[in-house]
């Protein structure tokens, strides 16, 4: 993404690549969150956004957060950090809220921080930051295939069983625990997802095959990457990483399924100038 400013005193979208996105402000992700940064300013200055997107929209890896995320972050570099990255949360917020209808913090925060976000509340925000072990690699598989953020919501059970709360929430605790201690085995045991991968899953193909063969490959856990169709592994070290990448594309060479994966460390810092 490139933002300049401009003497116009208009915000623009001058240029996408990569996708096929509005170019109206009011209908763009990253239009609305530097829409909402600036009215909180109460700023007249004119920007120009350029967007080269290179996450795929429907991916379930954060296209939607990258952009919205992004675009706040420029702005507030140009207008010389009137906020705090924390504080920019609230604003990228705005595009997850036109993306998927709900303004979710499960992006943005991470995109923005770096390493692991925990969202505490809504109301009032409050995000905090998680440590992220060094040897922690994630193997992203992204099948070739979209799943509107929107559509997967609408699936997910409203209400749960208390005995299901309460695994989860036991998870939860000791994952973070995990991340504290740099505990991978508690880090695996504890990637278990009882409320909604269940459900999500039968919109993945091939998900349960995939979830054995990482696991037999050594991967710590595996899991959904955001809603879908993206699923991911969590591995120790750059071997137990290869071995994983490796298991899956000899799994889907012969399946009638394009697929794109990646494999990466945890971005500790967050979203940075080019």
């Amino acid at each position: 993404m490139l933002v300049k400013k401009n003497d116009l005193n208009e915000l623009r979208i001058t240029k996408i690549t990569g996708a096929d996105l509005p170019m109206e402000i009011d209908k763009n992700v990253a239009g609305v969150a530097v829409l909402a940064l600036l009215e909180r300013l109460g700023s007249k200055q004119g920007f120009d956004i350029e967007i080269d997107k290179k996450i795929r929209s429907g991916s379930g890896i954060g296209s939607s957060a990258a952009s919205s995320a992004g675009a706040v972050y420029a702005v507030n570099k140009l207008l010389d950090d009137p906020f705090t990255s924390k504080e920019l949360i609230e604003f990228a917020m705005q595009g997850e809220l036109l993306a998927s209808g709900n303004a979710h913090a499960d992006n943005v925060a991470p995109a923005l921080l770096g390493g692991f976000s925990l969202v505490r509340s809504y109301d009032p925000l409050e995000i905090l930051g998680l440590p992220a072990p060094s040897e922690i690699r994630m193997v992203v598989l992204h099948p070739m295939i979209e799943i509107k953020t929107r559509d997967s919501r609408a699936i997910i059970k409203q209400n749960v069983t208390l005995a299901s709360a309460i695994a989860q929430w036991g998870n939860l605790g000791a994952f973070v625990s995990a991340l504290y201690t740099s505990d991978y085995e508690l880090m695996g045991r504890s990637l278990h997802d009882a409320i909604v991968e269940p459900v999500r899953s039968i919109l993945i193909p091939y998900f349960d095959d995939l979830k054995k063969h990482a696991l037999d490959k050594g991967a710590l856990g595996f899991g959904i990457s955001g809603s879908g169709p993206s699923v991911f592994a969590m591995c120790k070290g750059d071997t137990a990483a290869e071995e994983v990448r490796s298991g899956f594309i000899t799994f889907l060479k012969d399946k009638d399924m394009g697929f794109e994966l990646h494999v990466s460390e945890i971005n500790k810092s967050g979203i940075r100038i080019l």
